[in-house]
């Protein structure tokens, strides 16, 4: 299908999401950043995995995202 002109990828969006190559819209967990002392290991380890995007969310990325599907 052919893109309209003029139509640009979102990258404050390309930046915190990952698409792969079946389609699935990958994003890091929230929680990570600060405040890691008072959060268990198990759960320090669970907040570094990568997570899958919901369908209804994922939609929401790829309209924003319109070179990567």
């Amino acid at each position: 299908m052919r893109r309209p002109k003029g139509i640009k990828t979102k990258k404050s969006i390309a930046k915190r999401f990952r698409i792969t190559a079946t389609g699935k819209v990958m994003h890091a967990r929230p929680g990570r950043r600060h405040l890691l002392s008072t959060k268990n290991s198990k759960r320090r380890r669970r907040l570094g995995e990568v997570a899958q995007l919901s369908v209804r969310e994922a939609h929401k990325v790829l309209q924003n995202l319109p070179w990567s599907h």
